[in-house]
């Protein structure tokens, strides 16, 4: 190999580098929209309409200026996990009691489901909102996922049996996600089709934003990721102010950080 040829090689290599180390270092600055002080134990976040979810001593709240509603069920339990993707219907899980409450807007019950009491056995640690009247959840005694429509009491199964253990999931209408031990990614369709997403990064909280995006954070940073179907990707660290933080939502171009003492609101663009 000429001199020529090799210092040409050697100055491709340290530009490509270059490129590739500039695509990942790459930061986002998101502009500060708000400070809301608040006084709560966890904070679920906000809905299209204005209003603000919390949940403080284990009753549920949703508030809006000087409007405050509350849902408390002390026979159930601790509250597990709230799913707030539809706010005129939503969906509170008591996972100590195998059961769901589903609420209307003013945080009225609509209904209560006990699963322990269905025909078909099920024990629920996950579980959200799907589509047509139909609940998500996944069942530890076939580790299977299902659809159960809460209006019909009906139960069926959509998925073959997962392997690996579960460590995170998020759902959504059409999809359930979730991320193994492994850190594999996967989602699952209505139909039952299961499809590999990838592998994420180590992380101390994530939040799915779509089939080709996640927000996460690792040892008090907050990042972006983005994937292509070409199978690149890239991760933008997002700089916030807050040194510490419990936990962070994202929506319609929004990030909010909960430090316990107040949430701060940002407007975020992503690249």
């Amino acid at each position: 190999m000429s001199q020529t040829v090799r210092r040409f090689l050697i100055i491709f290599f340290i530009a490509g580098y270059s490129t590739v180390f500039f695509a990942q270092g790459q930061k986002i600055k998101p502009d500060t929209i708000s400070h809301l002080k608040i006084d709560a134990d966890e904070f679920l976040g906000y809905d299209s309409f204005g209003y603000y979810y919390l949940i403080k001593d284990n009753v549920f709240r949703k508030i809006k200026g000087n409007e405050v509603f509350e849902y408390k069920n002390v026979s159930l339990g601790n509250l597990t996990k709230v799913d707030l993707q539809n706010p005129l219907k939503m969906v509170l899980f008591y996972e100590d009691f195998n059961s769901v409450i589903l609420l209307d807007n003013q945080l009225n019950k609509i209904t209560e489901i006990n699963f322990s009491q269905n025909n078909i056995p099920i024990v629920v640690p996950f579980i959200g909102m799907s589509t047509q009247n139909q609940l998500w959840v996944y069942n530890t005694l076939n580790q299977q996922i299902g659809l159960f429509d809460y209006l019909k009491n009906e139960y069926k199964i959509v998925s073959t049996p997962l392997t690996e253990t579960i460590q995170y999931y998020q759902t959504d209408f059409n999809a359930f996600y979730w991320i193994d031990k492994k850190n594999n990614w996967f989602s699952c369709d209505i139909f039952g089709k299961i499809t590999a997403l990838g592998k994420v990064p180590d992380f101390d909280k994530i939040e799915i934003i779509d089939q080709h995006q996640y927000i996460f954070s690792t040892n008090n940073l907050l990042y972006f990721k983005s994937s292509s179907d070409t199978n690149s990707s890239t991760i933008s660290e997002i700089e916030i102010s807050e040194k510490t933080f419990d936990k962070f939502c994202y929506k319609d171009q929004i990030l909010s950080i909960f430090t316990f003492k107040e949430i701060i609101n940002y407007k975020i663009v992503t690249p």
